[in-house]
């Protein structure tokens, strides 16, 4: 066990310096490594089976609401970024250029796509003639620059992967639609499948995105008390649609310009698993994206027998879920301690004890809870724990958010609760004038994160001048 104990070790613990134990893990667990580029990292295949599988099912769930997938170019020329003034002006600072292709300077440059809006409307316009074409419902899976100059493995960095998905509708109560039908996509798949707490919202006006009249969110709370933007779905309106010229013909054969939506998440969702699920002795993953639900250990593998029925054992419960065999020389203190760390949520041990009982031991990555279970019943019981972790790891997430949620009437208030409670959600009354939000962050230290699709009414008056308010903010520090 002392391998064990020293794996456990190499961790830094949470209380004791949050950022470095996200650190710790992103680099033990083998999610990713750094590279010569600042800013970039390799996904390493463990972490990249993650969003493969976040991948699969997101696009899964996109297919069922006749999305497709399409490939953009990864340049952008700088004359189409400029047509979309906000939207130019909100990137500016994060966009990489290329000015030279080969030893030739480019007569014009060439943005990397910090994403595709530009693009997008140039094919539509290319390709919407009439209202028989609409709507479009594209959606592609690539990787986009950003040029931070902070970063943090999957939260923030320079190249990450994500979704963006573009569509064009004929009317505005369509496209509204579809910017409320992929909220609730992304809710579903955080909450259902990463086991991860949301609050879905709209984000004020100056926090929405470059371009959009409208931005919807979902925000999850950290381990730490930190929010997290986990997904985003803009609607646009018909601005894009005006500055690039993208109209049809109409029933009544009159000229209209469509009404377009944008939503997306990244790999930052990797980031977001690691801080609502992860404790000192590493991962925990949520069932539906872990690369591996289920290790087999042999116990005393050397003994007649030990290794053939933990390999029988791995064969019958491929069927029900994805599943490792570990037959190699490491000590089983060494195995106990490394799929902790990569938060495997099922651990299934047999030995020579075991065999002759007709049984196995199987130990939650959650709970460290063992259970003796029946070999006869594996093909049953493992699909069950299996769902057992995912609703233990979601209300334990919940039970977080819940007690670090405060209610503040006063900038003094909040003060006080940040000083005696640390970060979390502060709940707040809000007037609507900016200068109040802006106000709120300069004298807290907390941003605006949403205005909650889910209403309440906590005071009368806004938290910040006091005159009457009728919208709750959700504020908070955020990654």
């Amino acid at each position: 066990m002392a391998d064990n104990k020293k794996m456990v070790e190499a961790i830094t613990s949470m209380e004791e310096d949050f950022a470095k134990w996200y650190t710790d893990i992103v680099k033990k667990a083998e999610l990713i490594e750094y590279t010569s580029v600042k800013g970039c990292m390799v996904i390493r295949p463990y972490g990249y089976a993650i969003w493969e599988n976040i991948q699969r099912i997101l696009d899964g769930m996109f297919k069922e609401t006749g999305h497709e997938n399409v490939n953009m170019p990864m340049f952008i020329p700088e004359s189409l970024l400029q047509k979309e003034k906000d939207h130019v002006e909100g990137f500016a600072p994060e966009v990489a250029w290329v000015t030279f292709g080969g030893s030739e300077q480019l007569e014009e440059r060439l943005c990397v796509r910090p994403t595709s809006e530009t693009l997008f409307c140039e094919h539509f316009a290319n390709i919407v003639h009439s209202y028989r074409d609409l709507p479009k419902l594209y959606n592609q899976w690539v990787s986009v620059v950003r040029w931070e100059k902070t970063t943090r493995p999957f939260l923030r960095s320079r190249e990450f992967l994500w979704q963006e998905g573009h569509t064009i509708h004929a009317t505005a109560e369509e496209a509204i639609a579809e910017t409320e039908q992929m909220l609730n996509i992304y809710t579903k798949f955080c909450e259902e499948y990463l086991a991860m707490p949301v609050i879905k919202g709209r984000k004020t006006d100056s926090d929405k995105f470059a371009g959009a009249e409208a931005t919807y969110c979902i925000e999850a709370l950290m381990h730490d008390g930190k929010a997290l933007q986990a997904g985003t779905s803009h609607y646009f309106g018909d601005g894009f649609a005006k500055a690039f010229d993208i109209q049809f013909t109409d029933k009544n054969n009159k000229q209209q310009y469509v009404h377009e939506t944008s939503w997306g998440v990244t790999t930052r969702l990797i980031g977001a698993i690691i801080m609502t699920h992860g404790d000192d002795n590493g991962l925990v993953l949520p069932p539906a994206v872990t690369p591996i639900q289920v290790v087999v250990l042999p116990i005393a593998a050397h003994k007649p027998g030990v290794t053939e029925k933990a390999a029988e054992i791995k064969e019958r419960l491929s069927k029900v879920a994805r599943v490792k065999l570990d037959d190699s020389d490491q000590s089983p203190g060494w195995k106990f301690a490394e799929y902790e760390m990569k938060g495997v949520p099922l651990r299934l041990e047999i030995g020579p004890r075991d065999m002759e009982q007709n049984q196995c031991v199987i130990v939650r990555r959650d709970t460290r809870e063992k259970i003796v279970v029946s070999l006869d019943e594996l093909e049953t019981k493992i699909p069950e724990l299996l769902t057992a972790v995912r609703d233990g790891i979601y209300n334990k997430a919940l039970q977080n958010r819940e007690k670090k949620t405060y209610a503040c009437k006063t900038m003094e208030e909040i003060i006080t609760s940040l000083e005696q409670n640390g970060d979390g959600f502060i709940k707040a009354m809000w007037c609507g004038d900016e200068a109040c939000e802006d106000k709120v962050k300069e004298t807290t230290g907390v941003g605006s994160r949403c205005l909650p699709l889910n209403q309440e009414i906590i005071a009368d008056t806004c938290v910040c001048c006091g005159k009457p308010a009728h919208q709750l903010v959700y504020w908070g520090k955020a990654y």
